[in-house]
């Protein structure tokens, strides 16, 4: 069976973490897939929103320790340059809304990828912890770009290296994440937030995304002037024309995401 399971749900791509067994641990031949469906979710135009999340009781134990002490283990260049950090460009540089339904336990570089997407959820039996710092290790996959600016820098600090286990109710009330939902709604709520922005105006999601991404980098006026472009960029696309002119008529706009 597939490590990643992938179907196309009302415009919106199911990326499905699928090595229960293992608690979603990630392989090699995982984060190549996920890579791969990824690319998909970028291209197909069908496609105008995505959302990640994991099966069984878990969302994703992070890296597969077993992979890593086996006879032919790949390297820390290979497990970062080829198998996460792609993963987590693809994520940022997607310009379509990417919501993660952390569905249980998200460590290490699971964890990090849940912060990377646009919105994540958690169901309230979900929890997270940054377990590098228990194996010498230090958080990758860019936790250690996004953990701080989503909760700051002692905060951040102290997870890292104190290697805390997170509630996701804690992680909502100091904002690592959008929303906590009761468990037994959880898939059709945090499902439902994806549908929700595919009927959205997402070529406009996708240059908010774009815009962000500039926002970590960018003082207050080169990003002044960035809002300038991508809003004329946004001011041309037939999404805008038509919500302007369902305003104007008091009818529902249909969004075609271009």
């Amino acid at each position: 069976m597939s490590s990643i399971l992938f179907e196309i749900k009302e415009s919106v791509a199911v990326i499905t973490l699928n090595r229960p067994k293992v608690y979603n641990s990630f392989n090699r031949e995982m984060a190549l897939e996920m890579q791969t469906r990824l690319d998909e979710c970028e291209t197909n135009k069908d496609i105008r929103a995505v959302y990640i999340t994991g099966n069984g009781k878990a969302f994703s134990a992070g890296q597969d320790l077993q992979e890593v002490t086996s006879e032919n283990a790949p390297t820390f260049p290979t497990i970062l340059g080829e198998h996460y950090n792609p993963i987590i460009t693809r994520i940022r540089n997607i310009e379509k809304p990417i919501v993660c339904g952390v569905n249980g336990v998200a460590a290490g570089a699971a964890a990090n990828i849940a912060f990377a997407c646009d919105i994540t959820v958690a169901t309230e039996s979900a929890s997270f912890i940054q377990a590098f710092s228990k194996i010498g290790l230090i958080p990758d996959s860019a936790g250690t770009f996004f953990l701080p600016r989503l909760i700051g820098f002692q905060k951040a600090s102290a997870l890292m290296m104190l290697g805390n286990k997170v509630s996701a109710t804690e992680a909502e009330s100091m904002g690592m994440i959008y929303q906590v939902v009761p468990d037994e709604s959880f898939a059709e709520t945090a499902f439902g937030i994806a549908k929700k922005l595919s009927k959205m105006p997402t070529k406009g999601l996708g240059l908010t995304k774009r815009a962000l991404n500039q926002s970590l980098v960018n003082d207050l006026n080169a990003q002044l002037e960035l809002e300038k472009v991508i809003q004329t960029e946004a001011g041309a696309t037939y999404d805008y024309k038509e919500g302007v002119q369902s305003f104007i008529e008091k009818r529902k706009p249909v969004f075609k995401g271009a």
